[in-house]
């Protein structure tokens, strides 16, 4: 899953939050070096990611994809999918999505000093650009695909993955309505576990 997914399968715990996010930069036993809700979010996020990459209904997604995109498929299907939580996100929260995103940036400035490097220098574009609420529209997921081949050196040609995104919309969108509602259910059973260890 992407940014938004995780921050939203933290489940309102502002702590457990950041360490779901700040994951993917933090290798290893360096989780250690955090405070203990910090480590709980961060060793949730690799269940999350686990879990995510070998289920059934993601795998439908990402095969989709692979002719074209071959090991990037999984990356541009966590993309995907945040799109269609952002769009349907009043199915999943009372908060606004404005709102939601808007306190989880400012989130992040609170607690800066505790954000790796890597994640330092990415959340002022994140904050400036909005990418969190952009994830609702095409438009907003078309510029986070862009950015993605740009990384790439356009070797992944993942911008281009916006033409199937249209192609099969209800068939991405009913495989995530599908999947994130399991996802849930794992994500809260996973943290009460971690909590209890």
């Amino acid at each position: 899953m992407n940014f938004l997914a995780h921050i939203y399968l933290s489940h309102n715990d502002d702590e457990i939050k950041i360490g779901n996010f700040i994951a993917d930069s933090v290798r290893g036993k360096k989780y250690k070096d955090y405070p203990e809700r910090v480590q709980q979010g961060i060793l949730l996020h690799r269940h999350i990611d686990t879990y995510t990459d070998t289920h059934a209904t993601v795998r439908m997604s990402t095969k989709r994809l692979h002719k074209n995109y071959s090991h990037y498929s999984g990356v541009i299907v966590d993309i995907l999918y945040d799109h269609f939580l952002a769009k349907n996100w009043k199915n999943y929260s009372d908060i606004p999505l404005e709102r939601y995103v808007n306190d989880f940036y400012h989130l992040l400035e609170d607690h800066f000093e505790m954000l790796p490097l890597h994640v330092q220098r990415l959340v002022p574009h994140m904050i400036h650009d909005n990418w969190l609420l952009s994830y609702a529209s095409i438009e907003g997921i078309t510029k986070v695909l862009e950015g993605m081949n740009r990384r790439t050196q356009n070797r992944s040609k993942m911008n281009l993955a916006v033409i199937e995104l249209q192609e099969f919309y209800d068939e991405f969108e009913a495989e995530f309505t599908s999947f994130f509602d399991e996802l849930i259910e794992f994500s809260k059973q996973k943290l009460n576990e971690l909590q209890h260890e």
